[in-house]
């Protein structure tokens, strides 16, 4: 599928924090952590537990989570289908929403079982 400008301006605009529940209910339900959550958005976002914790509390989008974000330089490294979308493939003017589909990649990889060190991929 083809990222739009529209579905890339849905995405930017959505909370964050509504958002993070779904990711641990879903993690939890297979047997994952919230520490393990945080520690994945932690490896591609560089934030520390106290940053996660202040933009959830203040209720901050996507766009802004990931404006703030220092992506891991290996993030490049994630591919896959992620909800019909092939994460190489997104176009650059969509960044946003390829970050987004990285960060979704990784949980659902953390929900699936895969090893913490396949999760946080090196070189």
């Amino acid at each position: 599928m083809k990222v739009t400008a529209k579905k890339n301006e849905q995405v930017a605009n959505m909370i964050f924090a509504s958002i993070y529940p779904h990711y641990l209910t879903r993690l939890e339900k297979n047997g994952r952590t919230k520490e393990e959550l945080n520690q994945v958005i932690e490896w591609l976002t560089g934030f520390n537990q106290d940053k996660l914790q202040s933009l959830i509390d203040e209720k901050v989008t996507y766009r802004t989570f990931f404006e703030e974000a220092t992506m891991h330089p290996n993030a490049h490294m994630i591919k896959g289908v992620v909800c019909g979308y092939r994460i190489e493939e997104i176009e650059d003017e969509f960044e946003l929403y390829k970050q987004c589909r990285q960060m979704e990649k990784l949980i659902d990889e953390l929900a699936k079982g895969r090893k913490m060190e396949k999760i946080l991929r090196t070189a």
